[in-house]
């Protein structure tokens, strides 16, 4: 569980770590809460952005959640390292979204009916970061986003969501992680170090 007291003085690699993990969070916050954003600035093609816009905010969203997983502060490295493990086919997958599109994401992600789940790796990515930030510190959306994202992949797959609930599915899962990230982003730093006696 985490710990709002302070165990031991915190490193300057202690603050710049903390910081670049929220750095991550915030960023991919907001990529994902710009994403929703453009599902409704042109109800035709469901709202998606142009292919170079999309292609850049795809990259940042990846760039992003490394960031968080690669300076996340857990007691069991077993867990670091199966997250960075994640990540690594996270990233595979994008590339094969990249190469499959001819360059075009976009195009891929809305016309194979199995491209979302291509996506599954990055939601895990993400969504263990909102789950082991609600354990720590009972920010009960994260449990929900961590459950949520990779069932709206599923759902967005399968093809049986319309054009509506792809926007309100998207926009509820960025509601939720704003709400999270401010939750989490303003709590003092020592918290995300807590006891380094009992990392592993």
């Amino acid at each position: 569980m985490g710990d709002y007291c302070l165990y031991q003085p915190l490193t300057k690699t202690d603050k710049i770590t903390v910081v670049l993990y929220r750095a991550g969070i915030v960023l991919s916050a907001s990529v994902i809460a710009t994403m929703a954003a453009m599902l409704f600035v042109s109800p035709d093609n469901m709202g998606l952005a142009p292919a170079e816009g999309f292609n850049i905010l795809l990259m940042l969203l990846y760039f992003s959640v490394g960031l968080s997983v690669f300076f996340i502060h857990l007691y069991m490295g077993n867990y670091k390292r199966n997250l960075r493990k994640l990540y690594f086919i996270a990233i595979a997958a994008l590339v094969f979204i990249f190469f499959s599109g001819g360059g075009d994401a976009l195009l891929y992600l809305t016309t194979s009916r199995l491209a979302p789940l291509l996506m599954l790796p990055i939601a895990g990515c993400l969504g263990f970061i909102t789950a082991k930030e609600a354990f720590c510190f009972k920010l009960i959306e994260g449990y929900l986003l961590a459950l949520i994202m990779p069932f709206y992949l599923l759902l967005f797959a399968s093809g049986l969501l319309p054009a509506t609930g792809i926007r309100l599915g998207l926009s509820l899962i960025a509601a939720m992680l704003v709400v999270f990230t401010l939750r989490k982003v303003f709590m003092p730093i020592h918290c995300d170090i807590g006891d380094k006696s009992a990392y592993r």
